[in-house]
């Protein structure tokens, strides 16, 4: 069996946000320190739990970035993955997803995968788009918000449990090859293991430039970053105890709440 989990690198959580210039992306120039989007973590970590009960499965790690995503792939090798595919992309600015998806896409048709497995979304632009665009390329079943999946022991099909609104659960079978885009909560990812970082040390990737493959025809273009504007202001209160429990009484009571 095999298998294809999607990493992306992402600037370190807590990072100050800068937009560019251009207003066409994010500048990293004050950003120190990177790490794998966090829901990449846990389909990098459900592939490994299904490697650990099938035996025989290899695991490709693939990420979509600069140079520096190597680092992510390193990561990703030293938690389990066997082997590393980059596909390096230099250039700056936004990169809608269709191009990211197909990009990969390309790079996966003919590899025979079992099951590709994504993060739900980034932590930076938290679209959920790439995964199933992947399958709607691919022309293969795909599914969202996986909390659990059970592949079974002929290795035909994979039954999920996934979140829908109002805390309800769905439950499918799909058959396989498949595209599963996994949530928080569907396991507890691991830290990398000291023998396995020493060996992703020394582990040279699948590199593939971005400009041998084929961008999509058509691409949104994107028009101009920014941050939302403050619609609205905090209200301090002043006084003693007293004073300030009749103010905001007396708020409450104006907006019918009391």
């Amino acid at each position: 069996m095999k298998l294809l989990v999607c990493i992306k690198q992402v600037m370190e959580s807590g990072s100050e946000i800068i937009i560019d210039d251009s207003r066409h992306g994010l500048t990293y120039s004050n950003v120190t320190r990177f790490e794998i989007n966090k829901y990449d973590e846990y389909a990098i970590e459900e592939a490994i739990l299904i490697k650990e009960k099938f035996g025989n499965v290899h695991i490709d790690a693939i990420t979509v970035g600069p140079s520096r995503s190597g680092d992510a792939l390193r990561r990703a090798l030293g938690i389990g993955a066997d082997e590393a595919i980059h596909i390096l992309d230099e250039t700056k600015g936004y990169r809608p997803p269709i191009t990211t998806a197909s990009w990969i896409a390309e790079v996966a048709k003919d590899r025979n995968y079992d099951l590709i497995l994504t993060g739900i979304m980034s932590d930076d632009e938290m679209n959920g788009q790439t995964g199933p665009m992947i399958a709607q390329i691919l022309n293969r079943p795909c599914a969202g918000t996986i909390i659990k999946e059970e592949i079974s022991s002929d290795g035909k099909t994979i039954t999920i449990e996934r979140e829908i609104e109002g805390g309800a659960k769905d439950v499918f079978q799909i058959d396989l090859p498949c595209v599963l885009a996994v949530q928080t909560g569907i396991n507890s990812p691991r830290y990398p293991s000291l023998s396995k970082v020493m060996r992703a040390k020394k582990k040279t990737f699948d590199l593939i430039l971005a400009e041998s493959l084929k961008k999509p025809g058509q691409q949104p273009k994107l028009h101009a970053l920014g941050f939302p504007q403050k619609m609205s202001h905090g209200i301090v209160l002043e006084g003693s105890p007293q004073e300030k429990a009749v103010q905001l009484l007396d708020i409450l009571v104006s907006k019918s709440l009391a």
